[in-house]
């Protein structure tokens, strides 16, 4: 009898070093367990903060490209407005230049009708030398301008050429434009795979978080060994594939930080083509600036011309003044001689 005691007091007596062992285990499991997830809550909340800031500046950034873009189109558009109107103008003052001039070619000489009465033919000889040499003056000085009207239609030819040259740089800046839109696009994309993958982690932050309070309320009901058993080798199933997914989170997680890096990159590249774009743009305003001069310039060779065509009128009257003055002279020393 006090032998069957006994073995039932060392059956007992192993049964409470099996479960301490057992309690012993669970107590450290808890421990180190929660150790892990405060750093691993710790490590989730500075990456959930690194992310939002980092959403925030690409959006930001995104936004800014927009307008800038948007700015560029209309200064574009305005840039391409202004030179067609130049061009128009330019076409309109050639051809008024080549009528002008088709005009003083084919303008007809006038004559003055004979005086009525006979002055004094050599004070009139003289009277018309004198008036002769101040107008092959005015001739020389006509033909100055005329010099300078040739110069001005070289450079209205000139400016025909830097117009078809600026039509082409405008051609290739609205390809660029479609380049830089195409760009766009394709960031757009991968912002949406980037919203896709961070409520992926979202879910597998919540998923975790559920695993942990599933944990906090298993270690409330560890009352039982072989319950608090069979529910820790549950939990360490699940803590190992939450762990597993939390692995996979990070990896994708840091894929994502590599395409944000050359998301970056392709935003450095469309600032920089922005600011040749801006450099371009300044170019044809010096240029439209310069056209503005030239339609100056061929307003006042239109004026010469005018005042071209009446001198040579008055030169043709003047001609024929000097031709009756000359016969005249010559009837006067006839009878002279006689």
């Amino acid at each position: 009898m006090f032998i069957l005691n006994l073995s039932l007091s060392v059956l007992e007596i192993s049964l409470l070093c099996f479960g301490a062992i057992i309690l012993g285990i669970t107590i450290h499991f808890t421990i180190t367990s929660r150790r892990s997830l405060r750093s691993s809550m710790t490590e989730k909340d500075e990456t959930t903060k690194i992310r939002d800031e980092w959403k925030l500046r690409y959006f930001n950034d995104v936004e800014l490209k927009d307008k800038e873009l948007a700015n560029l189109r209309e200064q574009l558009a305005e840039a391409e407005e202004n030179l067609n109107i130049y061009s128009i103008e330019a076409e309109e003052m050639r051809k008024e230049n080549k009528k002008l001039m088709a005009e003083i070619s084919n303008a007809p000489k006038t004559a003055l009708a004979p005086p009525s009465e006979k002055p004094d033919y050599f004070e009139q000889l003289r009277l018309a030398q004198e008036s002769l040499r101040d107008h092959n003056e005015k001739i020389n000085q006509l033909l100055d301008n005329i010099d300078m009207f040739k110069e001005t239609e070289e450079r209205n030819r000139e400016v025909l050429k830097s117009n078809e040259d600026l039509s082409l740089q405008i051609t290739e800046l609205r390809l660029k434009l479609a380049e830089k839109e195409k760009e766009i696009t394709s960031i757009r994309k991968k912002e949406v795979l980037t919203k896709e993958m961070t409520s992926m982690l979202d879910n597998a932050y919540s998923e975790f978080n559920v695993l942990q309070s599933k944990m906090q309320k298993l270690e409330s009901q560890a009352n039982s060994s072989k319950l608090l058993s069979l529910e820790y080798e549950d939990l360490k199933e699940s803590y190992r594939k939450v762990g597993r997914e939390f692995e996979e989170q990070k990896i994708k997680l840091t894929s994502l930080g590599s395409d944000n890096q050359q998301l970056q990159a392709h935003l450095l590249e469309t600032e920089e083509k922005l600011r040749e774009a801006n450099f371009q743009r300044q170019q044809l305003q010096k240029r439209v600036a310069y056209l503005e001069e030239l339609n100056n310039d061929l307003q006042a060779v239109s004026d010469a011309n005018k005042k071209l065509e009446v001198q040579l009128k008055r030169i043709g009257e003047l001609e024929s003044m000097l031709n009756m003055a000359a016969e005249e002279r010559d009837q006067l020393i006839r009878k002279i001689d006689r």
